[in-house]
């Protein structure tokens, strides 16, 4: 089972530097949509608990 785990992260991990290495614009375009979307959330949870205090 841990065997079967390495083997995937390694693939993940190959795919994701192929993807880097290929087409680094639109890796850096994920990764844009990635940071926007984590930004995105953290300031809704900020919103929330802005609220939840008022």
């Amino acid at each position: 089972m841990v065997q079967a785990k390495r083997v995937a992260l390694y693939a993940v991990v190959v795919f994701v530097l192929y993807t880097i290495i290929n087409s680094p614009a639109r890796a850096a375009d994920l990764v844009q949509v990635g940071f926007e979307g984590i930004s995105s959330a953290a300031q809704g949870v900020g919103e929330f608990m802005t609220e939840l205090v008022n």
